[in-house]
């Protein structure tokens, strides 16, 4: 039988509990455990699918096609496994689930009520993956924060899942504030009592309190914490902030965060945490030879965690390379014709982002002719890829009215237009085309060197509009090359500019930051990374030709 961790959060939103409980499963996986985690989001939206990105950053699509929270990124790429559909749950889908089946009778002459159905189907989801002895442990993640009314329920679930299972098969560990008051000097204990007391009155006792701060917990504020939270002292965990997510896992081996779940949920056979390769990556990643300086055009730079896998992708190639990777916000709304070059000419690489609707769709498209004339690495995502198909179309085809159907329904030359099997759809929760996808590539391409000479490769999709087959021969004619292309449907994938015209200029329809990990990252990212790099030291070798006659 698995057992289960659940996380909690309590005195603010975004303390990081998507990173401790990865970084949880992470060193529980490194001792030889079989571990997954899971999301339960309180909101009422079914999935963030139709979720702006400024209202939740990210929407982060698994294999099976499930539009997820953003945390399930973190959980794939510190595990380097696949999560699904069941790891991601929200408020909206317990109720649709619960709804459909009073519709059916399946409660008949029942008053459907929050407790016992909605926590009965809460439980029944936070248990589905401990089925089929496939995990030893299931860490639970509850969004939100304690005293929210919107986490009543999942509180309660676990209060009940408490009251119903062996004490050694469910720990809590609840994630809390320790403000640092500058005036003072003092770190404060009591947002942490009140937050656990809040979680005690729902029911819920934690074991387990992490917590968060920006200052060192000397042992008498561990003491404290423990007496008046009611936990052993070596169960008050310090979470320091740290340079980068990837040191957390370290930070809460030195604090035995895992050791301690174990001793509660009398776990005796692991072995010492294997994490060799980890540990290889955060060198790499902290002592870095060199750098580049990457332009990410983009409609949401504001925000973050709206491009937080690209982000993360970054880190990973950077390391791969050895190389620090500066990322460079660039607002597509504001890039002009005029301010192009002043916007960009200082960067290695050129990353256009993914993205719907009309809105900096010109500045994307003027950023992609600066790097494709200037011989500027570039790399174009989904949205990105389409940009650089309208560019090409207007300034080499010489098409200047050429656009996307999305933006504008009337233009003569809709290179890129809706899918096929999405004209009769009106829904949009759900509906995109989502999910893994074979690729086939061409021989003798960026796209085959990138991915070691395979024949075929899957990536994740979520679009509507795609690459219109009825300009391919154009395209190609010009000198656009189509080299990769889904074998069913003959969609294109990728779109690229030969070696002779181009040093690298890659645009592809997929999402490929979607499953990019530190122990594998992402190819693309890596080959473009490195030839930013080699962009770099081209440009630094014509402004010193001291250096320039040393590399000859």
């Amino acid at each position: 039988m698995a057992k289960y961790v659940f996380v909690t959060g309590g005195v603010t939103s975004s303390l990081g509990k998507g990173i401790i409980a990865a970084s949880l499963a992470k060193l529980l996986q490194a001792r030889g455990l079989r571990v997954t985690i899971q999301k339960f989001d309180p909101y009422i939206n079914v999935d963030p699918g139709t979720l702006n990105p400024y209202e939740h950053g990210e929407c982060y699509v698994t294999e099976d096609g499930a539009e997820t929270d953003l945390d399930l990124g973190h959980y794939e790429r510190f595990l380097n496994i696949y999560t699904s559909q069941a790891n991601n749950v929200t408020t909206g889908r317990i109720y649709q689930t619960v709804i459909n089946k009073e519709r059916e009778g399946a409660y008949l002459g029942k008053t459907v009520q929050v407790i016992p159905h909605i926590t009965d189907e809460i439980k029944r989801r936070m248990l589905l993956l401990g089925q089929g002895n496939k995990y030893d442990i299931i860490i639970t993640e509850l969004g939100g924060t304690v005293g929210d009314i919107e986490s009543l329920p999942f509180i309660e679930a676990v209060r009940q899942l408490q009251w119903e299972m062996p004490e050694e098969d469910c720990v809590v560990v609840h994630l809390t504030l320790i403000p640092y008051l500058k005036a003072a000097k003092e770190l404060k204990t009591k947002p942490t009592q009140h937050s656990v007391k809040l979680l005690s009155q729902e029911g819920v006792h934690p074991d387990i309190i992490v917590c968060r701060t920006e200052e060192s917990l000397s042992p008498d504020i561990r003491k404290k914490i423990a007496l008046f939270c009611n936990v052993k002292p070596e169960a008050v965990i310090e979470a320091a902030d740290a340079p980068t997510i990837y040191e957390v896992p370290l930070t809460m081996m030195r604090e035995k965060l895992d050791l301690i779940c174990l001793k509660k949920l009398n776990i005796t056979h692991y072995h010492e945490p294997e994490l060799a390769r980890w540990k290889e990556f955060l060198d790499k990643l902290k002592y870095p030879k060199s750098k580049v300086t990457i332009g990410l055009i983009g409609k949401y730079i504001e925000l973050q965690d709206a491009y937080k896998s690209i982000l993360e992708s970054f880190v990973h190639a950077g390391a791969v390379n050895e190389c620090k990777v500066q990322v460079v916000n660039v607002h597509s709304e504001f890039i002009t014709e005029d301010n192009v070059h002043e916007k960009l000419a200082n960067l290695d690489g050129l990353l256009v982002a993914p993205g719907f609707g009309h809105r900096g769709v010109e500045g994307k498209i003027i950023a992609v002719r600066y790097a494709r004339e200037n011989k500027l690495p570039f790399f174009g995502i989904c949205l990105g890829m389409q940009m650089a198909v309208i560019e090409y179309a207007r300034n080499v085809l010489g098409w200047k009215d050429a656009h996307s159907t999305e933006m504008d329904v009337h233009t003569p030359h809709p290179v890129i237009d809706l899918m096929e099997e999405q004209k009769k759809v009106t829904a949009k929760g759900g509906t995109m085309r989502l999910g893994s996808y074979p690729c086939q590539l061409k021989e003798g391409t960026l796209a085959s060197r990138v991915y070691g000479g395979k024949p075929e490769i899957t990536e994740r999709h979520r679009h509507r509009w795609e690459f219109n087959n009825a300009y391919l021969q154009q395209f190609e004619q010009a000198g656009l090359m189509p080299s990769g292309l889904n074998p069913e449907s003959g969609l294109i994938e990728i779109v690229e500019l030969p070696a002779n015209i181009h040093p690298f200029f890659f645009g592809v329809q997929y999402h490929p930051e979607l499953k990019s990990t530190v122990e594998n990252p992402q190819p693309i990212f890596v080959h473009f990374i490195k030839a930013a790099k080699e962009f770099a030291d081209a440009k630094s070798a014509v402004k010193n030709p001291l250096l320039q006659s040393e590399m000859i």
